[in-house]
């Protein structure tokens, strides 16, 4: 099956910001990890031993390579999964900084933390985050985007939306003729071919022409003029 290039190629911008992030973040912790097994530390030893400007120890150095191949596996896979895991990864990041910071210089530092690895902590969790959100978090999302076009009322991400939009915005009444059944069809047959990446040119420039609409009548009415526009005249 043949997916049109340049229906995804919007997409592709929030995909990028995801994969880079988790890549990155996974990079920086497997190096670590893999140098501290490297040295033979021992896995609950609460010093720790100094490898690239942090401490650790073999359960630390384990943690970390696990970590990173679920954030490369993210990374490849994509996607709103994608987006969650980093997103839950990047908390698990911000509880481990404060939780260890309480630990350091007790015998229950299991992971020999110290103060930067819990800066390290901080940075890495708030990366993920805002990488993992991008492009869904928004209050506004264009109308090609991959999360708005999966978006369903009561979803968590579409508070923002809703908080901006009026209160029977959401409501979509029956049609009243032929011709306004016609257009709720083929808006809907438009808004599903742009979520499988196959949409027509014609079809993406109508759904941007009616994404500034803020009622369905709206979005019905310029949907239709636009069908009144494209047909030949005398017919």
């Amino acid at each position: 099956m043949t997916t049109d290039q340049g229906a995804v190629r919007p997409d592709q911008g929030v995909v990028k910001v995801h994969r880079v992030g988790a890549v990155v973040v996974a990079l920086v912790i497997a190096t670590f990890g893999v140098l501290g097994l490297v040295g033979g530390l021992s896995f609950f030893d609460t010093e720790g031993a100094p490898v690239l400007g942090l401490s650790t120890n073999g359960a630390l150095s384990t943690i970390s390579l696990v970590t990173a191949v679920v954030l490369v596996a993210a990374a490849i896979r994509g996607g709103r999964l994608a987006s969650t895991l980093m997103m839950v990864v990047g908390t698990l990041f911000l509880v481990s900084a404060f939780v260890n910071l309480g630990l350091i210089g007790t015998a229950y530092n299991l992971l020999a933390f110290r103060l930067p690895n819990v800066f390290f902590s901080i940075g890495a969790g708030m990366l993920l985050l805002f990488t993992g959100a991008y492009g869904r978090a928004s209050a506004k999302l264009p109308p090609d985007n991959p999360y708005k076009l999966e978006r369903r009322p009561g979803d968590p991400e579409d508070h923002g939306d809703a908080a901006e939009a009026p209160q029977d915005s959401h409501r979509q009444p029956r049609p009243s003729s032929p011709q306004e059944a016609r257009a709720d069809l083929a808006m809907a047959e438009a808004e599903r071919a742009l979520a499988q990446g196959a949409a027509d040119d014609e079809q993406r420039r109508r759904l941007a022409a009616i994404d500034h609409a803020r009622t369905h009548e709206e979005r019905r009415a310029i949907w239709m003029r636009h069908t009144e526009q494209s047909e030949p005249s005398g017919h």
